[in-house]
């Protein structure tokens, strides 16, 4: 290690990466939320894949198919916005983000080690969603590459964002006993809104189409449709064009929007703690 080395310390990188192995190591001791992170979106996709039938009408894909890449986008949006707004709110409660502040580590650092930890628990997550899909409702994956690195820059944009947005969510709940109905809330009214449980998206009233596509959910969904299922499904969109360009626009102003609010609102004291 060079002497410059030793005088400015590891970087806010590689205190963020050691930080996010800290947390994977801490979510895994805790097997009962590491079961029910996993099964909820997949029990989920189960029921309401096995509940709806049908294929859309000049396409040969049928309402269960649809609905798997919607139920990957909302897995993301739970294990990210709510469950990290939900453990934030309980770390801050018990005094952990006290004592993590009182070390020297900037706090962009702390926020990385989360977003680390979430990104790994989403891929498996999502690995295994899309097992479900394959071996219950014939999901056919994608063989073109480009399908497979649009599904990829869906993907980090959509957990990215919504973690930060689950980061700076904490910051309004205030003890962990409200920290599920907070959080819980806003993420079933745009799990709607943004055409999760609703197939075909077309079908939803105009306002709500209009509502949704504020929101990142509504377009990590639009984007995993659009890597995953063929071309021939785009009559049961909203806008018959996938609007790849506008999908990352906007995946990345909610990232550049989620990270400004962590570090202008994020609190690491309860407002009881002094």
């Amino acid at each position: 290690m060079t002497t410059a080395a030793r005088a400015y310390g590891p970087s806010t990188l590689t205190l963020g990466l050691h930080r996010g192995v800290i947390e994977l190591k801490a979510f895994f001791r805790e097997w009962d939320a590491v079961v029910f992170t996993f099964a909820l979106p997949v029990v989920t996709l189960v029921l309401l894949g096995s509940l709806i039938s049908g294929v859309y009408p000049g396409s040969d894909v049928t309402s269960a198919q649809y609905l798997a890449p919607s139920m990957i986008a909302a897995g993301v949006a739970a294990t990210t916005f709510v469950n990290l707004g939900t453990g934030i709110a309980g770390d801050r409660d018990d005094g952990t983000l006290k004592r993590l502040r009182g070390v020297p580590m900037p706090p962009a650092a702390y926020f990385l080690g989360k977003t680390v930890q979430t990104l790994v628990v989403v891929a498996a997550e999502t690995v295994l969603l899309l097992a479900v899909g394959v071996a219950l409702f014939d999901l056919r994956l994608p063989t073109e590459a480009g399908r497979w690195l649009t599904f990829g820059w869906v993907f980090l944009l959509g957990v990215v964002a919504c973690a930060l947005l689950g980061i700076a969510v904490s910051s309004v709940i205030r003890s962990a006993r409200s920290a599920g109905a907070v959080t819980q809330l806003p993420y079933l009214v745009l799990a709607f809104v943004s055409g999760i449980y609703f197939t075909p998206v077309s079908a939803l009233p105009q306002p709500l189409l209009v509502l949704g596509s504020i929101f990142p959910l509504k377009w990590m969904a639009q984007g995993f449709r659009s890597a995953l299922l063929p071309d021939t499904i785009l009559g049961a969109e909203a806008v018959p064009d996938w609007e790849h360009g506008r999908t990352a626009l906007i995946l990345a102003a909610w990232c550049i929007g989620g990270l400004l609010l962590c570090l202008t609102t994020f609190r690491w004291r309860g407002r009881r703690q002094r």
